[in-house]
């Protein structure tokens, strides 16, 4: 006769074994990106001097419905957005421009977002100096991105600051990248986490999106390539594990998540693949 504690190690294994032997049970506990997008930059320069709506709906067939892009390409904002809506391409995230004070200049920065019905606004280097940071410069960025995210709200618009890999060198009081979110108003400032310069920083991708969950609204999906230099490189090409990535983004209700890849020799050949890649992960 089975012990209770023997009945149940058998159902156990048993019901292990049926879900790995059954691939449509299996793919029920199984996660995965279920929209992917791009930052238009990896497409190259002058790219509204090319043949960029044969471009975009390149990578549309590719399976990308979203994109990060700064401005509108063509004639107008209302032209381009016609053009996205068509190919089912949606622009979900644009520049704000570089950190100021000036409300002018960000109501313009927010003119451009709102005709292109961008839900986020971001700042791609969220400080008034280069790197390294003191404590008064990280209190100088709070101080502006609270009153910019303010600004923001007021115009339908979600602040995001993106963070590199200074952001992990430490001062005397810690990590800027912990100054920032810890001070920043979570109504009003969010971040979109960049994983290779969180990685290329030194700290754990996975850590640092537990430690501020619900922080983040968009993931720029780049992988680092091997060997000590530590390139850039197209995802599913590098060292980077995305898996525990990925599941932890989408526990936290992260839904965008916009390859890149600095400087690639061949943009629409490394979203291709890293598309394959993407589409093809389970967590």
């Amino acid at each position: 006769m089975y012990s209770r504690k023997e009945f149940l190690k058998t159902a156990i294994a048993g019901s292990a074994g049926l879900v790995a032997a059954n691939p449509l049970i299996a793919s029920l506990s199984e996660k995965r990106l279920e929209n992917i997008g791009y930052i238009s930059g990896i497409l190259g320069p002058n790219l509204g001097d090319r043949d960029w709506q044969s471009i975009l709906r390149q990578t549309t067939e590719y399976g990308y419905s979203e994109i990060e892009i700064g401005n509108y390409l063509g004639e107008s904002a209302s032209s381009f957005l016609s053009f996205c809506k068509e190919i089912g391409l949606k622009p979900v995230a644009g520049s704000l421009g570089g950190m100021t004070e000036d409300t002018d200049v960000i109501h313009e920065s927010l003119d451009r977002l709102n005709a292109l019905e961008m839900q986020y606004g971001v700042i791609y280097w969220p400080f008034f100096v280069g790197a390294p940071f003191s404590l008064d410069d990280c209190k100088r960025s709070v101080d502006v991105l609270n009153k910019t995210g303010e600004i923001c709200k007021s115009r339908g618009i979600t602040l995001l600051w993106h963070n590199h890999d200074y952001e992990f060198v430490p001062m005397e009081e810690g990590l800027p990248f912990d100054y920032l979110m810890e001070n920043t108003d979570e109504d009003l400032v969010q971040c979109e986490l960049d994983i290779y310069w969180v990685k290329k920083g030194g700290a754990d991708p996975v850590e640092v999106l537990k430690k501020y969950s619900g922080r983040y609204r968009v993931l720029h999906v780049k992988d680092m390539a091997p060997g000590e230099e530590q390139d850039f490189a197209c995802p599913g090409k590098g060292i980077i594990e995305w898996e525990p990535v990925f599941a932890e983004s989408v526990s936290q209700g992260i839904e965008h998540f916009n390859v890149e890849r600095d400087n690639a020799p061949d943009g629409l050949g490394c979203l291709r693949t890293a598309s394959t890649f993407l589409k093809g992960l389970r967590f």
